[in-house]
């Protein structure tokens, strides 16, 4: 690959709320080491505001096709709906450009396979797809993970990953919404798969599930609410549970170890401060030990800009940046598997949804109580 210019060029798929609230803000943050020099979207107005509110020379694109062979960016940020995101990134990976993509990264394992199979032609050092996953970044999840896969809290146990938040009927009136074929899911998909994949980031390999699925108070496709237990390669057992019908919202993620439980509590991002060490009776007395478990002085949040700053990192050095590749697509693995094993009924094992089964091409994987007319039954 060759070097990389002094300041690389970015583009914005899609200008919607996610594109002007995170990544923009983003952008800015990193403005000495990248440039917004494009944006696409379908919808004139929405462009037209967007390149308003970004205050800089940038030139508005209806095709994404057409951006890319004129503007020629670098890196493009995909904050289109689920839909397009695996036709846009492999046209993006197909150009040239790298791709940092809003969750979710693609609607199926078959879809992120494709998408793999578009990076890095031929061995090259790049382009490489990363899947918005901003919870992993800042220094509060930085510390905690160094934390639990050093051993210093002793060996992990029981985890509890939740995120109960609330979703109305005028939420689920946008069309693409709830629907398998535009979103691929419900809230396993498109809500709680951040905090599904900061558990997984955290306690690293899943081995087995068992969950279930409902339709408890929306009219969709997919569904409101799911549970699930799962096991991890080192025996560490842990609850998941997403909703999009709780009043009370909260995310959280907690895990604990033999010495100590670490519990992070938050909504849509959070600080060193939502991060809490709570030591076992018999480690309390070690005073040391304790206050080295206590989050940085440096506080990163969670964010789009957190992540962003890696993903330049990667670009600079040619290498495959975070929220990519195996792992992330360990994080698509285990939404297909709670879903297979919801609508079967039965534990799903890591490496078991494989190209001829059922649930490699869908997450509904053609189940007749969940596919769309249509596709019940389709490779069942």
């Amino acid at each position: 690959m060759s070097p990389q210019p002094a300041r690389l060029r970015a583009a914005v798929v899609g200008t919607g709320a996610i594109a002007r609230g995170s990544h923009l803000p983003a952008l800015a943050e990193h403005a000495d080491e990248v440039g917004l020099v494009a944006a696409v979207d379908v919808n004139p107005a929405m462009l037209d505001d967007f390149r308003a509110a970004a205050g800089t020379d940038v030139k508005g694109y209806t095709r994404l096709d057409e951006m890319l062979a004129d503007a020629r960016p670098d890196l493009v940020l995909l904050g289109s709906p689920p839909a397009f995101h695996r036709e846009q990134t492999v046209q993006a990976l197909n150009a040239g450009a790298w791709v940092l993509c809003e969750k979710p990264l693609c609607l199926s394992l078959a879809e992120y396979d494709a998408i793999a199979a578009a990076e890095a032609p031929g061995g090259a050092a790049g382009p490489y797809a990363s899947v918005v996953f901003q919870h992993r970044y800042g220094s509060g999840a930085a510390h905690a993970r160094e934390l639990l896969t050093s051993g210093a809290l002793g060996r992990p146990l029981v985890a509890h990953c939740q995120t109960t938040w609330y979703r109305d009927a005028a939420y689920y009136s946008v069309p693409w919404r709830g629907r398998w074929a535009t979103e691929g899911g419900g809230p396993s998909m498109g809500h709680g798969i951040h905090q599904m994949d900061l558990m997984l980031h955290l306690l690293g390999d899943w081995t087995e599930i068992r969950a279930m699925a409902g339709r408890l108070v929306h009219d969709v496709e997919s569904e409101d609410v799911s549970t699930a237990l799962v096991r991890f390669a080192d025996g560490t057992m842990a609850t998941v549970v997403n909703s999009v019908v709780s009043p009370q919202e909260v995310s959280r993620i907690r895990v604990d170890c033999a010495d100590a439980t670490v519990e992070l509590t938050h909504l849509y991002g959070h600080t060193n401060d939502d991060w809490v060490y709570t030591p076992a009776p018999h480690a309390a007395g070690d005073a040391a030990r304790v206050r080295s478990w206590r989050t940085p002085a440096a506080n990163r949040p969670s964010s789009h800009g957190a992540q962003l700053g890696e993903v330049l990192a990667a670009m600079r050095t040619g290498t495959r940046p975070p929220g990519s590749g195996a792992d992330a697509r360990r994080t698509v693995e285990f939404v297909a598997a709670l879903y297979k094993s919801a609508f079967t009924g039965r534990p799903v094992h890591a490496g078991e949804i494989v190209p001829g089964d059922p649930y490699y091409p869908a997450m509904h994987g053609g189940d007749p109580a969940w596919a769309p007319a249509g596709e019940a039954g389709a490779g069942a």
